[in-house]
């Protein structure tokens, strides 16, 4: 096995996991459309996941950490995953759905952190940029969003199932070619942990930043349904999450470059507002292809704000507990807002249309960039305050 395999490996890995992502994100509403459930329903299916994230999420970060192996853990979540998927696609009660679509996301919802913190300690141990590597991830969402569009847009939504079950089967096998990386050997248990939990400048930085991931994840969950309900069909579905992803993509494999200049917080600050104009922009358009157009601040957008986050969070979280940190961070900022951002998005579209619901989303949006200003005022005080002291 040559020297740059494990990297190689990894960037496979990133790219077919995160194409398991896209389905779930793009498709899986317009699945469920197609099967007769209502936006609320929709909606409220679509909570389930981030609330059983909100507490799964976290447990396997702190899983992995406590018997230092992310790459076991990632593949126990894909074998789980893989076999509640078979129950899924094979349900049409809404009841039903809703057990085991618990069971789906306590699996799924570790996904994509996992996999992003074995990239993240990858790249601190073979001194890469974490966006040269991550960008493979943003690539398979994208590629896998173009390809299935236009597959779906020819064999029918109805036939998701095919190439989920294709893509989670080539995961599963990559998982077992991939290295665990670790950033400390420091053993911990679960009280350790649990100080994250009470740490009050993590909880006020994740909170503040919730307002702006909340309407992340509400266009995730209905960006599909807005445009075809502004005349696009599956495959222009496809294209718009291509053009999002390749953007974001880009934004990471450059992140070497444009993230010297100024410090993390300044990057989220900056982030934030980009959503908001995105969002304002969204409410008031009439085509498809206007929205196509906008897609293309998605890589500003969240590459920005994910990667900044990060760099954020491992200067305040302990080395030790970098996977219960990160997946934390995903559990409330991705996870919570996921919950909020399904049900509200679901009943604001059933009741007002899209149109206000973007507008919502703006103003969120600028209110959670708002208070990272405010955040970011008090943390530089803070600072100044230790190193006078010290």
């Amino acid at each position: 096995m040559t020297k740059n395999n494990p990297i190689l490996f990894l960037c496979v890995f990133l790219f077919f996991s995160n194409s398991i992502i896209t389905l779930v994100i793009s498709y899986l509403p317009i699945y469920f459309e197609d099967k007769g459930f209502t936006g609320s329903e929709i909606g409220f299916l679509l909570a389930i996941g981030p609330f059983i994230g909100l507490f799964s999420q976290p447990l396997w970060g702190y899983y992995s950490d406590k018997y230092k192996t992310v790459k076991k853990t990632l593949i126990l979540c894909l074998i789980g995953l893989l076999i509640s998927s078979i129950f899924l696609f094979n349900m049409d009660a809404f009841t039903s759905l809703v057990i085991i679509f618990a069971f789906f996301f306590l699996f799924m919802s570790a996904l994509g952190g996992l996999g992003d913190n074995l990239a993240k300690k990858t790249s601190m141990n073979n001194h890469i940029p974490f966006g040269k590597i991550r960008m493979w991830g943003s690539l398979g969402f994208a590629c896998t969003s173009l390809i299935t569009g236009k597959i779906l847009s020819i064999i029918g939504i109805q036939y998701l199932y095919f190439p989920f079950f294709i893509i989670v089967a080539m995961t599963i096998m990559i998982g077992f070619l991939l290295n665990d990386a670790s950033v400390s050997d420091k053993p911990i248990a679960f009280k350790d942990a649990a100080k994250l939990a009470v740490n009050k400048k993590l909880i006020f930085f994740l909170a503040t930043v919730m307002f702006i991931t909340t309407t992340h994840r509400t266009n995730d969950n209905f960006i599909g349904m807005y445009v075809t309900d502004l005349g696009g069909d599956e495959g222009l579905i496809g294209w718009l999450w291509f053009i999002g992803v390749f953007s974001e993509a880009l934004v990471f494999a450059f992140s070497a470059y444009w993230f010297r200049r100024f410090q993390p917080l300044t990057f989220v600050i900056f982030a934030g507002f980009i959503y908001s104009f995105r969002w304002l922009f969204m409410s008031i358009a009439d085509q498809p292809v206007e929205i196509m157009f906008l897609q293309l601040t998605h890589g500003i957008c969240f590459a920005v704000l994910y990667v900044s986050c990060l760099e954020f969070l491992s200067e305040i979280v302990p080395d030790e507990l970098q996977s219960t940190g990160h997946l934390l961070f995903l559990s409330i900022s991705f996870g919570l807002s996921g919950i909020i951002g399904a049900l509200f998005g679901g009943f604001t579209l059933d009741n007002y249309g899209g149109s206000i619901l973007y507008e919502i989303m703006g103003y969120m949006a600028l209110t959670g960039t708002i208070g990272l200003l405010v955040f970011r005022l008090f943390y530089r005080l803070n600072q100044h305050k230790h190193a006078y002291n010290s």
